[in-house]
């Protein structure tokens, strides 16, 4: 009897741990302590160093898995087997709806983001070349040990590239660039701190600034996505792939809205982080610019000249499986290393 009962006890302690630990003890989960950790990347490192490569966190009422080394990244990268993409949980930050389609129509989702992601880049070619033509010029023009603010020019380089691939001409505009950015600088500084401290719901004023910026931002897409209906441009942008994929208005304007957002901030990251790289090391800085020379030589810089490059051939590869393995989740049971999620 006593046996029994001290299995019984054993047994119901266990049961309270396994449902502590499989749920979130607030509805905002971890939040806070991402919060305190400075950002979601701080969080995740001291995460996987005090617990290994395999991790699991609750964003709020989602339960996250992190994996933290590429051999078990490696195991886990199959689309097939994926139901929401990238936009999960910008979405969910956003508000909007997260899909919840079949696994075969999020597939073909994700052939049309690839398509339109591809197409909108090759059609904007020359627009990137100016762009950066412009910004090198600018570059040039300083006095050789003036401060460069990096960060700044890339997001301002990203802002007018985006922008334009995405949502077309009216972009070209600055005045409308300017715009776009003061909108999307308040929506993506509440997005990351506002909703995941509880702080935007508790002032009313900078709730009321976050919701006017969204709402501009959505109405000068409505605006876009009506004149693109049914009518053929010579610039093919993102917008005109969500349109002819027989999506309905608000998934067309959810969509372009995460690709608009996602895609400035991530572009400019990219590029300075590319950047500082190549400034800090002579030996890489030195094969690029003899594979450049090699490369292009005199003639004009191609779409096509540029897949030849090979230490550049592998970047867009690990951001997009980077990109593409943050916003997903299964909702069947898989196995992980040792842990089972």
């Amino acid at each position: 009897m006593l046996d029994f009962a001290i299995f019984a006890i054993t047994f119901l302690l266990a049961l309270v741990g396994a449902v502590l630990y499989l749920y979130p003890v607030t509805a905002n989960g971890n939040l806070p302590d991402i919060v305190n950790s400075g950002s979601l990347h701080e969080f995740l490192v001291n995460l996987h160093e005090r617990y290994g490569p395999v991790v699991s966190f609750w964003f709020g009422s989602r339960l996250v898995v992190s994996l933290g080394t590429v051999d078990v990244l490696k195991q886990h990268i199959n689309p097939n087997k994926t139901l929401d993409p990238f936009e999960t949980m910008l979405k969910s930050l956003l508000r909007y709806q997260s899909g919840g389609g079949s696994a075969s129509e999020n597939h073909m989702r994700k052939k049309l983001y690839e398509n339109g992601v591809t197409n909108s880049l090759q059609s904007n070619f020359a627009l990137l070349l100016k762009l950066s033509e412009e910004l090198l010029d600018k570059w040039l023009s300083y006095p050789e040990h003036q401060h460069v603010p990096l960060s700044q020019h890339m997001l301002g380089f990203a802002m007018k590239s985006v922008t334009q691939m995405v949502m077309g001409s009216t972009f070209e505009d600055d005045q409308e660039v300017i715009r776009f950015q003061k909108n999307h600088g308040t929506v993506w500084s509440e997005i990351g701190k506002g909703y995941l401290d509880g702080s935007l719901d508790k002032s009313t004023t900078r709730k009321k600034q976050y919701e006017d910026a969204l709402m501009q931002l959505e109405s000068i897409l409505k605006k876009i996505i009506k004149e693109r209906k049914g009518r053929n441009f010579g610039q093919h942008i993102f917008v005109d792939s969500l349109v002819q994929g027989n999506l309905n208005d608000e998934q067309i304007i959810e969509d372009s809205m995460i690709f608009s957002l996602a895609g400035c901030i991530i572009t400019a990251k990219l590029c300075t982080w590319a950047i500082c790289f190549l400034t800090t090391c002579e030996e890489v800085q030195k094969k690029l610019y003899e594979e450049i020379n090699q490369v292009l030589g005199n003639g004009p810089v191609t779409p096509e000249k540029i897949e030849q490059l090979r230490p550049l051939s592998f970047m867009p590869l690990v951001w997009y499986f980077r990109i593409l393995m943050f916003g997903h989740h299964h909702t069947n049971l898989i196995q992980i290393g040792l842990m089972m999620n």
